[in-house]
């Protein structure tokens, strides 16, 4: 008796999977990436052979920066797929070698899906600019490194994401942004499904040389929502955050990621975040960096969303209030990403991310002079500083003649972003333009 290749069970089991995987691609499409991994995984277990079920499941961990994961299930899913895969195979294999630093690999894949793209659909995705950024990576990498980031010690990183690393006046106490499991709240984000952030202190021990056990027990500056210091003043009297409580049951809650401004009182006390009313919109602000004066704000907003990604903008202080904000220049602001500003003391120089600008790939950290009516052309901070993946919230104290930085930790198959400082003691800002 001859057994067909596909007995009903096998048959059954293949339309489960097909539905399984369809359901996965929903709660994908909603950023409901845990929910659509377990989908996934499920759909490969009704058909170990389904390559729509590997492709998917490193999709998944492609959004958790899980690239090494991520490569071995598109690997499988194209040869269990062979010539059935479709054509977008073959950009997710140049994204995820090029965040590998594979980079001749992530070209290989960038031109492949290039030619079986139609030209629209290449623009969108911006296939070339891509290219542009591995060759860009390359010839930088053959320079070697200027600068070496060193990640930071003590309790600053841990296996979630660490990120947003404030100085405060004494520079023996740092604040930065977590999203640990004890969050404030102890809730998670129903979209990417991680802890809602939550600001953290550390003080610097001079006895044993590290940074101190961290805690997010900082009174009245974190809520059950999201909430990330940006800001410290010289003084220490007052700090500006970005907060989100939307997600939250509280009866007034924030219209979206919300620039609000706390004071310290002379007891050493935070009150509560207030909301700058003159500009936070219903989209999303935040990322403010002031001048040392405090009278000159710069942050991140996306309300040009439907044309642009994330812009700078700047507003100025009259009185007790703010004026409304006016983008930067575009030769700073892209149609894509620009974030994470951070404005020199006196107002002459921006450092911020941006994926718009040409660089090693994803955000890179650029550096532009205040030329009064325009900014100059920005500069990108080279490797060592910047890598193949994102690098953010980059801060410079020339006083110190220390940078600090969030970038990716790769171990092995995961990655989490972490806290690193920068020895800048050869750094030069550029020439303008």
């Amino acid at each position: 008796m001859i057994i067909p290749p596909d007995s009903t069970t096998n048959i059954v089991d293949k339309t489960t999977a097909t539905y399984i995987i369809e359901e996965g691609k929903t709660m994908y499409g909603l950023g409901q990436i845990k929910g659509a991994l377990r989908k996934f995984r499920h759909a490969g277990v009704k058909d170990p052979n389904s390559w729509k079920a590997a492709y998917w499941i490193g999709k998944c961990h492609y959004k958790f920066n899980n690239f090494g994961y991520a490569l071995t299930y598109i690997n499988s899913a194209m040869r269990m797929g062979e010539d059935k895969v479709n054509d977008e195979i073959y950009f997710f294999l140049g994204s995820v070698n090029h965040r590998l630093g594979n980079l001749d690999n992530a070209i290989a894949n960038y031109q492949k899906a290039d030619s079986l793209f139609s030209k629209s659909r290449s623009k969108t995705l911006g296939i070339q600019h891509h290219i542009n950024e591995c060759n860009f990576a390359k010839a930088k990498m053959k320079k070697g490194k200027q600068f070496e980031k060193t990640p930071i010690g003590g309790e600053i990183n841990s296996g979630f994401d660490d990120y947003q690393i404030l100085l405060a006046q004494d520079n023996k106490t740092i604040y930065f942004v977590s999203r640990r499991s004890n969050t404030t709240g102890g809730r998670m984000n129903p979209d990417d499904q991680y802890y809602f952030e939550d600001i953290y202190k550390s003080i610097y021990d001079d006895e044993t040389k590290e940074w101190g056990t961290a805690t997010n027990q900082l009174g009245k500056l974190n809520s059950n929502g999201f909430d990330a210091l940006n800001y410290i003043s010289d003084d220490g009297l007052y700090a500006y955050l970005t907060v989100n409580s939307t997600a939250t049951e509280v009866k007034k809650t924030t219209k979206g990621s919300d620039i609000c401004e706390a004071k310290r009182s002379g007891k050493g006390t935070w009150s509560s975040p207030k909301p700058i009313k003159e500009i936070n919109t219903s989209y999303f602000e935040g990322s403010a960096t002031l001048t040392a004066d405090g009278n000159t704000m710069y942050f991140v907003s996306d309300r040009k969303g439907e044309k642009r990604s994330t812009d700078i903008y700047v507003s100025y202080k009259n009185g007790k209030s703010w004026s409304s904000a006016i983008p930067l220049s575009d030769s700073i602001n892209t149609p894509g990403r620009e974030t994470t500003p951070s404005i020199s003391p006196d107002g002459r120089f921006l450092f911020f991310s941006s994926d718009g600008h040409l660089g090693l790939g994803d955000l890179d950290v650029y550096v532009s002079e205040n030329l009064g009516d325009t900014w100059s052309t920005p500069v990108n901070l080279g490797y060592g500083i910047n890598s193949v993946n994102n690098d953010t919230h980059f801060s410079y104290s020339e006083e110190l003649k220390k940078a600090f930085i969030s970038g990716f930790e790769i171990v092995e198959q995961k990655a989490s972003i972490d806290c690193y400082e920068i020895d800048m003691r050869n750094f030069k800002y550029p020439k303008a333009d």
